[in-house]
């Protein structure tokens, strides 16, 4: 087994490691969760709602590719099987079943709201160590905090 050689330093690999992780655990459960979200949701905003939550997962799995190939271009295997995930995961599950569209939309914003302020501070902690991982973790923020905006917009 090759082992890739980090251009990072090792308390700086470590830092940006545990960061682009996490993030992974995020976005893989966030899709995972939309997807759940989608297939059962009802109620007047039915159509509404649930085009919405294909932008969320098409946003989740597109940056959680370019995440995990960050982890790898640093030199550590990303890590997302099932088992990872359901350990690991913060985001919030929505429930087994029919879904209402008014508390679809009030999860995904509670959602949005605790996986930016955890984003935020990866992104802070990544920011000397790797600037290349903070990059990515602010375009991830921004896509990520137009959506937030999208769901609360919904709540008016």
């Amino acid at each position: 087994m090759t082992t890739m050689k980090s251009p990072l330093p090792d308390d700086s690999l470590e830092v940006t490691a545990m960061c682009l992780h996490d993030t992974l655990v995020d976005l893989v459960d966030l899709a995972l969760v939309a997807k759940q979200a989608h297939w059962n949701v009802t109620g007047p905003r039915f159509r509404n709602v649930h085009f919405q939550l294909d932008e969320v997962v098409a946003t989740a799995r597109a940056y959680a590719d370019t995440i995990a190939e960050r982890s790898a271009t640093i030199g550590v295997p990303a890590d997302a099987r099932a088992t990872t995930i359901a350990k690991e995961t913060r985001v919030t599950p929505v429930d087994a079943g029919w879904v209402r569209d008014d508390d679809v939309v009030a999860t995904f914003v509670r959602i949005y709201a605790e996986m930016i302020e955890r984003l935020r501070q990866r992104a802070a902690d990544v920011e000397k160590p790797d600037p290349v991982t903070n990059d990515i973790l602010l375009d991830l923020l921004q896509d990520l905090e137009k959506q937030y905006w999208m769901w609360q917009a919904q709540t008016v």
